[in-house]
């Protein structure tokens, strides 16, 4: 049983998915094309030099002979161009427009015409360095250019049958298998940053060739096992004096996940995007070979991550220092990075998890990661992004304290490294592929975003809702009396102690499996479910071992993050608490955003901050009442710069 197609209905959805049609999937053909005048932004003090353009294309189109010039900007650039793809595949299918189509089919044409004989293609090794192709895998980032170009060439086929765009990925995968692989002449390696393995699974199921699928296994398999082929590769180049400037580079394995084999790695190490990017591959592989240890790994991981190493935003990634996981409960709110691409990643994580034994566990997190630390990378404008995703923000610190300086007030127009934008822009088009799981029997409901979909087997689900602001979702459930399967619908971990479930307006006593409920012997005709949740405010505690949360709460509601601005509430944030039983108002913010969203307000106290002495002893700190105003987290920054915090201190 498959999903055959999706109408998304939902307001806060189509917000943001017209949104990535018609203002950012422009904007960033603009700054691919170096048309549009941005301020380029370095994501921190210490990362590599800015560029200060993106020239993206033009490096395409000079490796395809097309233009004079050199190689300009960071030497995985090729991928910004693949993600933008990716995105109009997705686009496509729910605002046709020939036009953007005609712009991508070009863009399509240039690109094979930059692949070369063999099916290689890499702008930055063609142009700068063509005798060093695969020298230095680690750091090289073709793998990695090339899987988000699979990415993207599956994507646009599924959409447009463009056979082209479906043969460059094609030669590209068949190069890759052509070197690496255990023969004696192969290459024994595999990428220093992951995505290619997942690549490979997406285009292995489209024409189900499971050659692709096993040169994944391979990589995921070999990594980090000894001789070491990262230190290998880089001895070799150390030989050369002449070989590409990249050679010399070589990050601590730890940071790489090359310092173990993955199948026995305890806990998420090294740089966050990566980690999860190779975590979605081993799912995906594991499904697709039916490999139970390596699910069992996968499986580990995720556990480790979610309940000892994720942000309350669903963001990964506790330090700048590699952009890294760091250690368990090591999960600072003023320091950490939570890039918006490792939490798309964590979703393509969760999303694989999930289809190969559908959980609430894996769809909960789904939904964390879309209302929360994915969208808060992108201002309400569509034209401005966060690379960082912070937990707590005060402008001082971030202009003042270099161990800060990624920690940003206000976000960039573009960024030197750009992943992030287009990979928020690829997730927000594609929201339709995180609304249901099937199974052989069973349609999951994954996701409370209004939709009418249909199925191969002739079921048609209609969902409306106000969600996010409100917990009444209505199900309208059309079948056959040949075409019946369960229904299963998501009970959020969050309402999980207070829901309610009608079918035909007949109030039922529910029983849950997996945090789902399931709709058995379908009837012929229609049947109306609804569930209700509970949308009450709830102050969230940290596990006592996150020693930055020790004494705070988190606000949320919903399935949203709530967090405080100094726009509502005036500065010095960590002088505010709540009070210890705190009644809390709802209401419609009306302030002139372009998307009104619900604010929570309640009685509060600040510390009175009357003392001149740095310290004092034995003087008992006054307090006075506050009104204390949340916003959701996504829309934080789209207002006056300020200080802005998501936990608060606990009278």
């Amino acid at each position: 049983m498959k999903q055959l197609s999706t109408k998304i209905t939902d307001t806060f959805w189509n917000n943001y998915r017209q949104l990535v049609k018609d203002q950012l999937i422009p904007y960033q053909w603009a700054v691919l094309n170096d048309e549009e005048q941005v301020n380029i932004q370095r994501e921190n003090e210490n990362s590599l030099d800015v560029a200060k353009k993106s020239h993206a294309v033009q490096n395409l189109k000079i490796a395809a002979g097309l233009a004079d010039g050199s190689f300009y900007g960071f030497w995985f650039q090729d991928s910004d161009v693949y993600k933008w793809l990716e995105t109009v595949a997705y686009a496509l299918r729910y605002a046709p427009d020939q036009a953007l189509k005609q712009q991508a089919d070009q863009i399509i044409n240039i690109i094979a015409t930059a692949q070369e004989p063999d099916g290689y293609l890499d702008s930055y090794y063609q142009l700068n360095a063509p005798n060093d192709k695969f020298r230095h895998v680690a750091i090289s980032h073709e793998l990695y250019c090339m899987g988000h170009y699979i990415e993207a060439g599956v994507a646009y086929y599924q959409t447009t049958k463009n056979q082209i765009a479906l043969d460059i990925a094609i030669k590209m995968a068949d190069c890759i298998d052509n070197h690496f692989g255990p023969e004696q002449n192969k290459l024994h390696g595999y990428p220093g940053h992951p995505e290619i393995e997942l690549a490979l699974t997406k285009l292995a199921a489209l024409l189900d060739e499971p050659r692709y699928t096993n040169l994944s296994k391979y990589m995921i398999d070999q990594r980090g096992t000894h001789p070491n082929f990262f230190t290998q590769q880089n001895l070799a180049l150390k030989q050369h004096p002449t070989a590409d400037k990249l050679g010399h580079m070589e990050p601590e394995t730890a940071y790489l996940q090359n310092d173990m084999p993955i199948r026995h790695m305890a806990a998420a190490e090294g740089h966050a995007v990566r980690m999860v990017y190779l975590l979605t591959g081993m799912a995906h592989v594991a499904r697709q070979n039916h490999d139970q240890a390596l699910i069992k790994s996968c499986q580990h991981l995720w556990q480790n991550i979610i309940n000892k190493q994720m942000y309350v935003t669903g963001g990964i990634g506790s330090t700048v220092a590699g952009e890294a996981f760091t250690f368990d409960y090591d999960l600072p709110n003023d320091t950490m990075y939570c890039e918006t691409c490792a939490s798309c990643a964590m979703t393509f994580f969760a999303k694989q998890m999930q289809e190969l034994e559908p959980n609430s566990d894996f769809t909960d997190i789904i939904e964390r990661e879309l209302f929360n630390g994915t969208i808060s990378g992108m201002s309400l404008d569509g034209k401005h992004f966060f690379y960082v995703n912070p937990l707590e923000v005060n402008p001082e610190a971030s202009a003042k304290d270099p161990t800060k300086s990624h920690v940003k007030v206000q976000r960039a127009d573009w960024f030197g490294c750009a992943c992030c934008p287009p990979n928020l822009a690829r997730l927000v088009a594609s929201v339709d592929q995180y609304l249901y799981t099937t199974t052989n029997n069973t349609i999951f409901c994954d996701q409370f975003i209004s939709n009418t979909t249909n199925f191969d087997n002739g079921v048609k689900i209609k969902q409306t809702s106000q969600h996010p602001w409100s917990g009444k979702i209505n199900f309208t459930i059309t079948a056959t009396q040949d075409n019946n399967p369960d229904i299963a619908i998501r009970i959020p971990c969050w309402s999980i102690d207070d829901y309610q479930i009608k079918v035909n307006q007949q109030l039922i006593t529910p029983t849950l499996k997996n945090g789902y409920w399931y709709l058995t012997d379908l009837p012929n005709g229609t049947t109306n479910v609804v569930l209700t949740l509970n949308m009450s405010v709830r102050q969230t505690q940290a596990n006592p071992l996150v020693t930055a949360d020790v004494g705070k709460v988190a606000i949320e509601r919903g399935p949203l993050v709530y967090c405080l601005e100094e726009v509502d509430n005036g500065p010095h944030l960590a002088q505010f608490s709540v009070t210890n039983q705190p009644t809390f108002a709802t209401e419609l913010d009306d302030t002139d955003l372009p998307i009104k969203f619900i604010k929570i307000t309640t009685h509060g106290e600040k510390l009175n901050s009357t003392i001149t002495d740095l310290y004092s002893a034995n003087q008992q700190l006054a307090t006075q009442d506050q009104t204390l105003t949340f916003i959701p987290y996504f829309a934080w920054a789209n207002r006056t710069p300020g200080e802005m915090q998501v936990w608060i201190n606990r009278a």
